[in-house]
Parts: structure tokens; C-alpha cells; sequence
């Protein structure tokens, strides 16, 4: 075992917390700078407070082809605000200035890290996201077989590599995602875009643990789960429950003044629906 091996990360430590209380992590996803720049920082503190075990935060991009019309919006608008990949950055930083335990996952696309390599020099994300805090990254165009030496990397700075996988995944697809993921891998329970169509609780039921059979991490499950009964029954079935396009949804009708609240109180919500759970 090498050295390495050995570092039990922020994403470690909460789900082995978690599991030994018999709880499910809750994972909310939020883009960066959407609706209100001044905001992420003080949403991120919300979130975690009220419940949030991990937060999944959003790098805008212009053409991020996984993500449903919420999510795209977001990315707009944040985009519009001139939010980049360093502001991504500065935000995990600034949240770590009160928060030293929640960990935070980057969730994006190749190309704005591509773009921030060749700006500030090969392996300049992996070595300024592990300085400003960020435990995990979730890059939706990375398969698992094009980004061995990416996930490399992310691994010697102590950053999981994380995972999509969806109900199309083939047994070879988990054991390649098997191999190098760490933190928790993401099963997307719809095929298509985020924020679409209807959830088939009985079919993740079925996927999880062919997944599991694949993978050693915590499974993850995310798209359609809208409200705190979806989130229980695949809480039920899974060992977190990850939401974007309704949290991006109701924050997007928000003000300055209520959007920080309304966040919070939706995974408060949450929270308390998935907690009803320990022990069953």
C-alpha cells in the first residue's frame, strides 16, 4: 500500500460518520454564482448547517451537454456574471473560512479545467483546488478509461475522482469506474438530462447493488429526486441522495434577501425525511 493510500480524505470520514450512525448523506448541488454571486459562500455555510453532508458545487460552462434546462439556465446566468473557474475557487476558499469539515465536490466540465491548466500551467487546478480546500471532482466529460492520469493526479493530491454512472452502464463501465473512484460514485437514475422525466425508485433498488458489486465506495443517487418522499424512498436503497435541478429551481425565484433561507429550509427538509430513516 502506498503512503497514499492511507489519508482518510473529508469524503471518507463523513460517509464512515454516517454510516456508523446509520444515517445517508444528503448532497445538494448548487452553481456556482447562481442566482446571486455575493450569495454562494453564505448558501454553502446554509446548506451545511441544515444538513448538507457533502456540497456538490456547479463550474459554469457554456455548453454543459448532461444538464437539463435548469441547470443550463444556471450556467448562463452565472456565466453572464462573469463567474470563471477561479471565482469557483475563491468560493471554496472563503467557505473554508468557517467551515473546515463539510466537504465540497467541483462538478463540471473538461474544458474550463483544461482552459485553467493552460492559463496557469499544467497541474495548476489539481494543486489550487487542493489549497483552497476541495475534496472531490466530478468532471461529467472525463469517462473513466480517457482519464487514468487525471484521476491519478487527483488521487496523489489526496482529491477524489468521482463518477457518473446511469442505468445504460454496462458491467465493464463499473468496473472501469471501480477502479479509480474514490469518494462515492454518482448513478444518474434517468436516462437523459438532469431535471428530467419520472424516477423509478424500484429500478435503482435493482442498480445499486449491481453497481455495488463494481465499486467499494458509497453509491450516490441523483436526477428526478425532487422532493423529501423521493429523496427517502432512494435514501431506502442507496447511500446518498444527491439534488441539483430542484434546489437550483426554487433558488432561481428567490431574492438577494430570501434565497439563503429558502435554501436552507429546503434541506432542513430534506434532512429530516432521510433522518426518519435510521434504523429502519
Amino acid at each position: 500500500m502506498s503512503a497514499h493510500s492511507k489519508v482518510i480524505t473529508r469524503l471518507d470520514k463523513t460517509f464512515a460518520t454516517l454510516k456508523e450512525q446509520g444515517r445517508k448523506a444528503l448532497i445538494p448541488y448548487i452553481t456556482c454564482g447562481d442566482p446571486f454571486p455575493e450569495k454562494t459562500v453564505e448558501l454553502m455555510w446554509a446548506m451545511a448547517d441544515a444538513g448538507a453532508d457533502v456540497i456538490e458545487l456547479g463550474v459554469p460552462f457554456s455548453d454543459p451537454m448532461a444538464d437539463g434546462p435548469v441547470i443550463q439556465r444556471a450556467a448562463e446566468r452565472a456565466l453572464t456574471k462573469g463567474i470563471s473557474l477561479n471565482h469557483v475557487l475563491d468560493d471554496v476558499k472563503a467557505f473554508r473560512t468557517r467551515n473546515a469539515t463539510t466537504p465540497v465536490v467541483l462538478m463540471g466540465y473538461a474544458n474550463p479545467i483544461e482552459c485553467y491548466d493552460l492559463r496557469h500551467g499544467a497541474g495548476s487546478f489539481v494543486r489550487d483546488a487542493k489549497a483552497v480546500g476541495v475534496d472531490g471532482v466530478l468532471v461529467v466529460d472525463y469517462p473513466p478509461e480517457e482519464c487514468e492520469e487525471f484521476a491519478a493526479r487527483l488521487k496523489a493530491a489526496d482529491l477524489a475522482p468521482i463518477f457518473l454512472l446511469a442505468p445504460t452502464s454496462t458491467e465493464q463501465r463499473m468496473a472501469d469506474v471501480g477502479r479509480v473512484a474514490a469518494g462515492y460514485v454518482y448513478y444518474v437514475s434517468l436516462k437523459g438530462v438532469t431535471g428530467a422525466g419520472h424516477l423509478d425508485t424500484a429500478a435503482v433498488a435493482d442498480m445499486v447493488p449491481r453497481i455495488r458489486a463494481h465499486v467499494s465506495v458509497p453509491v450516490g443517487v441523483g436526477f428526478g429526486i425532487r422532493d423529501a418522499a423521493t429523496a427517502k424512498a432512494v435514501a431506502a436503497v442507496s447511500d446518498a441522495v444527491v439534488i441539483g435541478s430542484r434546489i437550483v429551481q426554487l433558488l432561481e425565484v428567490q431574492t438577494p434577501e430570501t434565497v439563503v433561507a429558502a435554501g436552507r429550509d429546503f434541506i432542513a427538509e430534506i434532512r429530516q425525511a432521510l433522518d426518519s430513516l435510521k434504523g429502519n
